[in-house]
């Protein structure tokens, strides 16, 4: 019999996180973060970590694992990842997947298997000079022409990423999109998938409260002493929303009523592609929380799945 995992999708500030804290209140579960940016140690204004309150003595795991001038990739995300799961597990607990980073999620639910391709610096370096040289668009619409599947899904401000599906382009002579479908393999675990849906009006409005609020709790100062540790813009972790468009700001190059308008701008942008990702998924059990009984249907789905057999 496969191990049981619960999996929770959706846009950012939808309250994936408020929801699988509840869900392993009641079914004695852990929380294991498959967020992009909450792995960085010192960004936890910005990336909506859970404080010890929040979490209300329930253990999350991939939060604060590495320094934000490390890099780290999807393969070691999906190994850390399935340790996780395999500790919970051990010690009776249920694993909890919770975040909007699909291709994390994806790359532990679908079992990913992260061939070694062959690398070509050059190829890497000549992407990044042209980068540097014309724009983050610019290498986009060739990553669009390419493989557009890849590209609507990865953000332009993402350059490590976009030169990366792009070498696998040029090295394997297949597309991004079709190399990451071939890796998949039968998955580790019996998932009951979980995305909390809701209607756009109040989602954004719920984006432009939170961005509000996380300036109000020192986001701004929290991007300066990034940066005044030497954690620059070229790196993976400074490239996160309310980061990129604050060190607008921080270098002058911005007013700080416009920096924050953009951050919420996409915020908004990335919760839609968030959602173009999801709806992709027919294991998705869609759940609507703003409804009167929502967490209580949550509860009911979570038990039936737990009591069934069907794998055995």
């Amino acid at each position: 019999m496969k191990n049981k995992l619960v999996a929770i999708a959706g846009p950012t500030a939808s309250g994936k996180t408020s929801l699988a804290i509840e869900i392993a209140k009641r079914f004695s579960g852990e929380v294991i973060s498959c967020d992009s940016m909450q792995i960085y140690k010192g960004m936890d204004i910005g990336t909506a970590k859970p404080d010890e309150d929040e979490k209300c003595g329930i253990l999350h795991h991939m939060i604060d694992i590495i320094e934000p001038s490390q890099k780290f990739s999807v393969a070691d995300f999906a190994d850390m990842a399935r340790a996780c799961i395999d500790d919970c597990i051990s010690r009776g607990k249920l694993p909890i997947f919770a975040g909007g980073t699909g291709l994390y999620m994806d790359s532990v639910l679908s079992n990913t298997d992260f061939a070694d391709f062959k690398s070509d610096p050059e190829f890497r370096k000549e992407m990044q000079e042209l980068a540097e040289k014309e724009g983050n668009d610019a290498l986009h619409s060739i990553l669009s022409q390419k493989d557009p599947d890849a590209a609507e899904k990865i953000h332009p401000n993402n350059v490590r990423r976009v030169i990366r599906a792009l070498e696998v382009c040029k090295v394997t002579g297949k597309t991004f999109t079709l190399v990451n479908q071939e890796s998949k393999r039968e998955s580790l675990y019996d998932t009951l998938v979980l995305g909390i849906d809701t209607d756009r009006e109040t989602l954004y409005k719920r984006i432009d409260k939170r961005v509000d609020d996380m300036l109000s709790r020192g986001l701004l100062d929290e991007v300066k002493a990034l940066y005044e540790k030497g954690i620059g813009k070229d790196t993976t972790a400074m490239q996160a929303i309310g980061y990129k468009e604050l060190l607008e700001y921080i270098d002058g190059k911005e007013p700080l009523l416009d920096a924050v308008e953009k951050i919420k701008q996409e915020s908004r942008r990335y919760a839609k592609r968030q959602m173009t990702w999801f709806r992709r998924n027919d294991e998705i059990q869609w759940v609507r929380l703003d409804e009167e009984d929502g967490l209580e249907k949550v509860f009911e789905k979570c038990q039936k799945f737990l009591d069934n057999t069907k794998d055995m």
